[in-house]
């Protein structure tokens, strides 16, 4: 089997991708940016070869690369990234090459948060209301519907990026007034918590891993206002989220692939937020593999080359990620957290620098049994000098 990977080198961790599939006994073939000699021993053993490319955002280039895979491999069986950055190459070189997976047809509604929103509500699923910025008679509307504040993010992007909370009509008219460039969708406010439905879809868009995490604050204050960010894996999946994720499920069609779907949960219930049709970002994938000691990533690779249709896990451990600012100072350092925590410390890493904004500058991963041992790692982990000073 002939399996292309768009940008095998990054984000570093989804390098078990390749390791998976290798593992298994694909021929993997990767499209990049960075030279061969800087990938590293690990990934070049994995890689059956490697195309380098100027920039994969040239997609001539990218074209090029795939036909000289042809010419030396014979027929290619799938592409795939995992990456949401990269999603609509990978669409592109589905539809040009007719290869399985969703193609540029299907990009408006996996990415645009405008059109989720519409296969929500035909799926019968209850969403936070909403509207596109460019209509300006439904977006005033929204505001005297639905009340403020309002949140704006662009309708096509990811991770909370240049998003804005408009607090009142003035607000709201002033933004209308200057819109930016890229078109903008305005959203209701919630009050409640960020929970997710994550897992990997089989071929009947039927989830056959499912895993749930739970957040301390929204993605949107990390990145305007960088407060402290805890989340953590549930041990249980809730009926109702587990229902109106599997009916997302069917509605986006997802197949073979992961999935991160987002909710509020609210006093009136669970309300949809956007549909994310790709692996989860920051560690959630290796948290993944914490919380059940399983290899998700090999796991993946089984699935979506059609080796494996089910998977036992029983979620023995919550997963904790916490997230901690360079500009603050924290009294306990990585020595003294491996110190304390020495049965629940399973990982730290000094994220990349694109996706600080949203992840934090540095990140723990502890799991354990019980929740109340990860609540104690995080009075500790966020612990900080002017903390100290105040009490």
């Amino acid at each position: 089997m002939n399996f292309v990977y768009l940008s095998p080198h990054f984000p570093p961790n989804y390098q078990d991708f390749i390791r998976g599939l290798h593992e298994i006994g694909v021929r993997v073939l990767g499209i990049g940016e960075t030279p061969y000699e800087e990938l590293g021993s690990a990934l070049q053993g994995w890689l059956h070869e490697y195309y380098r490319v100027d920039c994969l955002q040239d997609y001539d280039q990218v074209y090029r690369a795939f036909g000289h895979f042809i010419s030396r491999h014979g027929r290619i069986n799938r592409v795939e990234s995992n990456a949401e950055f990269w999603m609509e190459t990978d669409a592109r070189l589905r539809t040009d090459f007719n290869l399985d997976g969703y193609h540029t047809c299907d990009i408006e509604r996996i990415k645009r948060k405008s059109v989720m929103k519409q296969i929500y509500l035909e799926a019968g699923v209850p969403v936070a209301r909403g509207a596109l910025a460019g209509d300006r008679k439904a977006a005033l509307a929204l505001g005297k519907k639905a009340g403020y504040p309002l949140v704006a993010k662009p309708d096509h992007g990811v991770g909370a990026a240049a998003t804005y909370r408009l607090e009142n009509e003035q607000q709201l008219k002033h933004f209308l007034d200057n819109l930016p460039e890229v078109e903008y969708f305005l959203e209701e406010y919630l009050s409640g918590q960020l929970v997710t439905y994550d897992g990997l879809a089989n071929q009947e868009a039927e989830p056959i891993f499912v895993a749930s995490h739970l957040f301390n604050t929204g993605i949107m204050e990390v990145v305007n206002e960088r407060v402290d960010l805890f989340y953590w894996s549930a041990r249980e999946i809730p009926n109702d989220l587990d229902g109106l994720g599997r009916r997302i499920l069917k509605a986006f069609d997802v197949r073979k692939r992961f999935f991160h779907l987002e909710f509020f949960r609210t006093a009136q219930g669970l309300r949809a937020l956007e549909a994310n049709l790709r692996a989860p970002g920051a560690l959630t994938t290796n948290m993944m593999c914490y919380a059940n000691d399983i290899d998700i990533f090999r796991v993946w690779a089984e699935v979506v080359c059609d080796r494996r249709t089910s998977v036992d896990y029983a979620r023995p451990y919550h997963v904790g990620y916490y997230a901690r600012w360079e500009e603050r100072t924290y009294l306990h350092d990585l020595e003294e957290l491996k110190r304390r925590f020495p049965e629940e410390f399973m990982l730290h890493r000094v994220n990349e620098e694109i996706f600080r904004k949203a992840t934090g500058d540095q990140a723990f991963v502890l799991r354990s049994p019980e929740m109340d041992r990860l609540e104690q790692a995080r009075q500790v982990i966020f612990a900080s000098e002017k903390e100290k000073a105040q009490g």
